[in-house]
């Protein structure tokens, strides 16, 4: 099955609150996709939307150029793991919750799974409600990762995990990706732990697309300036300014919008250090309440 996901045009409305508004965007497929936004700006909707969850209030999306709600050919080579996954069958024990995940999709690969539940620590004999948050979400994870399904989606489907958990699930997603090239969307706001895997980034604010941009292009969208704080600023000045940090006398500045050749000279010459700009900077830059942020 063809990954090449479009959407165009795609609206979500619940009464009258507009989750989605007018998105549209083009994934070729075979990439891990960083789906970036504040709490409310819409990115659970919109991942609900391409896993043919809910009906579109208008526009449409397709993968493979099929659409995908309710036609059951597409949906079931996509999987969609949502906070404690698909573990949220707290009747079962976790090995019936694996088995069941098995049955549902012909691309599901028992032997990894069980690699991962090892990974994980998971407890097969142990009935789901009885997990902890974290132990749900990390079954949530060997679902969507064991899945191989060709459309694979986790939607903050980490925040049970504590940080050395959530270490070994991005390392276990880019280890998977490589060896089993396939599409996958991130969706996630801890982006300084994660940014480093992502391919393509897509930005979501208030319901629609503020950017959709190759992750190495966003990071030469701006510098990280470090130095002695007083030439930092003389530096700096009339530039803008996303973000400082500052420890002592030294001090980082991130700002926005390429330097060129002279510039960099400039820094070179009073000892300044420059290195890429953060996807959080420009992140948080993008989706400010206020100001002339687009």
């Amino acid at each position: 099955m063809s990954t090449f996901i479009e959407a165009d045009g795609l609206t979500l409305r619940y009464d009258d609150v507009t989750a989605v508004d007018g998105v549209s965007f083009t994934l070729t497929g075979g990439k891990i996709y960083g789906l970036l936004g504040r709490n409310g700006s819409g990115k659970t909707s919109l991942l609900s939307v391409l896993a043919g969850y809910r009906r579109p209030s208008a526009g449409a999306v397709t993968v493979g150029g099929r659409p995908v709600f309710e036609n059951a050919e597409v949906t079931r080579q996509i999987c969609l793991v949502r906070g404690s996954g698909d573990a949220a069958v707290t009747g079962l024990k976790v090995r019936d919750v694996l088995d069941f995940a098995g049955i549902m999709r012909e691309s599901w690969n028992a032997d990894y799974a069980a690699e991962l539940v090892e990974l994980f620590e998971l407890p097969l004999k142990k009935n789901v409600g009885a997990l902890s948050h974290g132990r749900r979400s990390a079954l949530g994870i060997v679902i969507g990762l064991a899945s191989r399904t060709p459309v694979t989606m986790f939607d903050e489907s980490y925040l049970g995990l504590d940080a050395p958990s959530r270490y070994k699930f991005y390392d276990a997603l880019l280890a998977e990706a490589m060896a089993h090239p396939r599409t996958m969307i991130v969706s996630t706001h801890l982006i300084e732990e994660v940014s480093a895997l992502f391919e393509e980034v897509l930005i979501l604010d208030e319901g629609r697309l503020v950017l959709h941009d190759e992750a190495e292009v966003l990071r030469g969208a701006g510098s990280a300036v470090t130095g002695d704080a007083e030439l930092v600023d003389r530096f700096v000045a009339g530039m803008r300014v996303l973000g400082e940090k500052r420890l002592g006398r030294t001090k980082s500045a991130m700002v926005y919008g390429e330097l060129d050749d002279e510039r960099r000279a400039q820094a070179s010459a009073a000892g300044l250090d420059l290195g890429p700009l953060a996807l959080q900077d420009l992140f948080v830059h993008l989706t400010e309440p206020t100001g002339d942020r687009r």
